[in-house]
């Protein structure tokens, strides 16, 4: 089994360490703009394999992606060098997307052409509309993005600190797009199948307070990060690497996770089955009222971005 990563910048370079930590797969192939750069990463961490799982770690060109299941696409501007990091601002990592968009159709025809049985996941912000960039480049390439996978752990981790409980235990998942209109969904997180609600109100604890609270630490994690350490790298890296395993290994686990919905016409998240083909099946949760209204506006704001830029 095969990874690719494309980018070795601070989220690649955090996929890579996941991935070789974890023993993700065989072999990992870092691909970069620069190769010494690819070469001096996979060298560094090559220094530390023997202390982990059995997996190769190389650099190389697209070429060498051929008989990869699973490519993590990371390069692009990131959000503090494309000035996508203020709270204020509604377009939030949408403000991304015309250079990254330009990158991504760039380099995805490249892997499809060495890689044409893998499967293309988008990483780089904005990722949701990235996957719809790289799909109009590469028609029959399956191209997913990370979209809120990691969003759900953010949140399932606040809502664990709060109630003091294993994060592991908590259900909550959030949808719609990864950026500032994402939906949370209150309605049906649990700990312990315990409705979030029902455990405030015998707490006697405020249910809007909470949801505010949880909701801005959650949806502005990756700035107050970047303000702390430059870069939001870690969390992602490791979110990445979990979804190329559940391809690589047919697990047919079910995350939220993005891909193309006809539905709203455009790639979005919801709860999917993930295998070796990518995406297998939908799972559309009873939502609120609320919610639905938000998974709605979710996708106009993608939409809206990919029309601005002829996507």
């Amino acid at each position: 089994m095969k990874i690719g990563i494309i980018g070795t910048g601070n989220v690649g370079c955090a996929c890579a360490m996941a991935a070789a930590l974890r023993g993700s797969a065989r072999q990992i192939v870092l691909v970069n703009r620069t190769r010494k750069t690819a070469e001096a990463v996979a060298t560094d961490i090559r220094y530390g394999m023997p202390l982990s799982s059995k997996a190769e770690i190389v650099d190389g060109d697209y070429a060498d992606l051929a008989g990869a299941g699973v490519v993590l696409i990371t390069s692009g501007v990131n959000e503090k060098t494309g000035g996508a990091t203020d709270r204020s601002d509604p377009q939030g990592r949408l403000r991304l997307l015309d250079k990254n968009a330009q990158i991504y159709r760039d380099i995805v025809p490249k892997i499809a052409v060495a890689a044409p049985d893998a499967v293309l996941v988008a990483v780089t912000d904005p990722p949701d509309p990235l996957a719809d960039i790289g799909r109009e480049a590469s028609p029959h390439t399956t191209v997913l993005s990370t979209g809120t996978y990691l969003d759900s752990q953010r949140f399932r981790v606040h809502l664990g600190k709060h109630f003091g409980v294993d994060p592991a235990h908590v259900e909550a998942q959030v949808i719609g797009d990864h950026g500032t209109a994402q939906v949370f969904l209150w309605s049906s997180a649990r700990v312990g199948g315990v409705p979030i609600a029902r455990l405030l109100k015998t707490r006697g604890e405020d249910f809007k307070v909470l949801r505010e609270k949880v909701e801005k630490e959650v949806r502005y994690a990756n700035i107050t990060i970047i303000e702390g350490h430059d870069a939001s790298q870690y969390g992602i890296g490791i979110v990445s690497v979990r979804i190329a395993e559940m391809i690589l290994n047919d697990e047919r686990a079910v995350i939220p996770i993005g891909s193309f919905q006809k539905k709203f016409g455009v790639t979005l998240s919801l709860p999917s089955v993930v295998g070796r083909k990518g995406v297998l099946e939908v799972f559309e949760p009873e939502l609120s009222d609320e919610e639905q209204a938000g998974l709605a506006k979710s996708a106009k704001l993608l939409k809206e971005a990919l029309e601005r830029i002829g996507g």
